[in-house]
């Protein structure tokens, strides 16, 4: 017990005052009710398990005294028994809201602050890993409350609650099982460790056998070409037999400690019996009658469950642990610069002689590899330009320093004479449309898809963004029209590519910022990409970015990017 005592303490002081804590005191602070809640019906779950074995004490006492037992004490018995039954199902039921709660919360607070994270933040680290921390690192933390910290609180009360009344019914037999109960706990502990040890062995085994499939079946010419079904088969069955040993070993187990629990709780209820059996001086010095003694028993085998589930409880916290240190991280990650459109407004800023200026930009996604080195170039109000240069030059690097994404590390990025960075997200909506080399659908309708959900953009934008790009009609034809869901269309690339570009200029945009568009396309889907884009070129500054300088034979200016 004092080994759980002293890891409680230290998870708590671990996080103590950090960004997780703080939400789940603010879920805690703001359900007030439902805390309380939980509280009473953990309390009432413990009382209620303390009460049948005394009331099972008073009846046997009276059958053995040959005294008449009153109907009413039966029931109040088969009462006890079965609200206790009920308070037991309610505090897991309300452990499991809490958890819900405090799992919501979190996910909540880490896709808040997944708004505010700068873009670096997305180049440092790859969208698995950021996805890991939504899913198995919150559902980590919330089986640390739920089936670790709370739970392991009330079976820790509920055992010293039992091992209180032992003591108070027999001094002698309370000493035993006091002593007892660290041996037991010790035992439960070791075999839970190599157990779950065991069944992570079996999880990676499984693991490789179900990987070896679908990498079989996608490679099955090769096999077939080079002979090697035989080793393919070879090493399905070594995963195969990796999975056995660590199964049997789960069982091996499980088979020894469940007989080494009856074994200790056998010798109590013998001691037990041996000394109502002895009567005279040995049992009263235990303060031992046959109720006590059946009592007694009850409360023994109320305690073993609670001992093996803080074991296991103490596991789901230590195995939170990692979690939890990983969502402070993520919810202490530095944010972008916020921007105050009342203060910086690209719409009022004074006009210069260019529209976009880059001047003598350096730039550096590690500050070591310099991907811009001097850049300065300018480009006039309805201008169209491409930007050239080899892979790796630094084109999209304009364009995210452009749109504000990150700030140069020398120099000056200006849109009509506002730094970019320092533009705000709701002016940007307006000042730039964006089409990217490959269309990102997202859960929605056609028309959500080119409105992106923005209140601003009209159903009359949406469809006259469609007109402008050709998809009206092919929009019409669908089942649904614009209410069609994303996932029901079967557009060609080349269409989804227009309903990109119908996505951009939605807004009434006065930067256009074309990548790669026509990249991977044929010829003829290019062109009416093409026509496309000449038409939602009309009246906005246009850049581009290309490896191929013919495809934009309507740009009249080319920017080298890079040596």
């Amino acid at each position: 017990m004092q080994n759980c005592i002293i890891h409680k303490w230290q998870v708590n002081k671990m996080n103590k005052n950090t960004p997780l804590m703080s939400v789940v005191y603010k879920i805690i602070f703001n359900s007030k009710g439902m805390t309380f809640l939980t509280i009473i019906i953990i309390v009432g779950s413990i009382v209620a398990t303390l009460f049948p074995p005394l009331i099972l004490e008073r009846i046997i006492n009276l059958l053995t005294a040959q005294r008449q037992v009153h109907l009413y004490l039966a029931l109040i018995y088969f009462g006890l028994v079965a609200l206790s039954g009920l308070l037991e199902s309610g505090q897991n039921i309300m452990i499991t809201k809490f958890g819900q709660k405090v799992t919501y919360g979190i996910r909540r607070e880490m896709c808040a602050k997944l708004q505010h994270l700068p873009t670096d933040y997305f180049t440092r680290n790859e969208p698995g890993k950021i996805t890991s921390r939504f899913v198995n690192d919150v559902d980590a933390v919330d089986s640390m409350f739920t089936n670790g910290i709370i739970s392991m609180f009330a079976d820790t009360f509920k055992v010293l609650s039992i091992l209180i009344v032992i003591f108070y019914k027999s001094k002698g037999l309370g000493l035993i099982i006091i002593l007892v109960t660290p041996f037991i706990f010790a035992i439960t502990r070791m075999f839970q460790k190599r157990i779950l040890k065991s069944q992570l062995s079996n999880r990676m085994a499984i693991s490789k056998v179900n990987n070896h499939v679908p990498e079989t079946i996608s490679n099955i010419r090769m096999i077939h070409t080079l002979f090697r079904q035989k080793y393919m088969e070879q090493k399905y069955d070594d995963y195969i037999e990796e999975s056995y040993a660590a199964t049997d070993k789960s069982n091996l187990y499980d088979s020894i400690y469940s007989p080494i629990i009856i074994f200790i709780s056998s010798c109590i209820i013998a001691i037990m019996m041996i000394l109502v059996a002895l009567g005279g001086q040995v049992q009263q010095f235990f303060g031992i009658t046959v109720g006590t003694a059946v009592a007694i028993i009850a409360y023994v085998g109320k305690v073993f469950e609670p001992l093996e589930s803080i074991g296991m409880e103490i596991q789901n916290i230590q195995s939170a642990v990692a979690g939890v240190k990983r969502i402070n991280e993520f919810l202490q990650e530095p944010e972008r610069k916020k921007t105050d459109s009342s203060i910086v407004n690209v719409e009022y800023a004074p006009n210069t002689s260019a529209y976009i200026r880059f001047e003598h930009v350096n730039f550096s996604y590690d500050k070591e590899n310099t991907v811009l080195s001097d850049l300065c170039f300018s480009v006039e109000s309805g201008e169209a330009i491409t930007l050239v240069g080899r892979t790796g030059a630094g084109k999209s690097t304009v364009f995210r320093l452009l749109l504000g994404l990150y700030s140069p590390d020398k120099g000056r990025v200006l849109i009509n004479g506002v730094d970019a960075d320092k533009i705000s997200d709701a002016q940007k909506r307006k000042l730039f449309g964006y089409v990217e080399q490959s269309f990102h659908p997202v859960a929605g309708s056609i028309a959500e898809q080119i409105s992106l959900f923005s209140p601003e953009i009209s159903l009359k934008q949406v469809e006259d963004a469609a007109k402008l790009v050709g998809l009206h009609e092919n929009i019409l034809n669908l089942p649904k029209g614009y209410d069609t869901p994303a996932e029901n269309i079967a557009f060609s690339q080349g269409q989804f590519q227009l309903l990109s570009i119908a996505r951009a200029i939605a807004a009434s945009p006065k930067i256009l910022l074309l990548d790669e568009i026509t990249a991977n396309l044929d010829s003829n889907t290019e062109r009416q990409i093409m026509e496309a884009l000449n038409r939602a070129s009309q009246g906005r500054t246009v850049i581009s970015i290309s490896h191929r300088l013919h495809e934009y034979t309507y740009n009249h200016k080319i920017i080298q990017i890079g040596k």
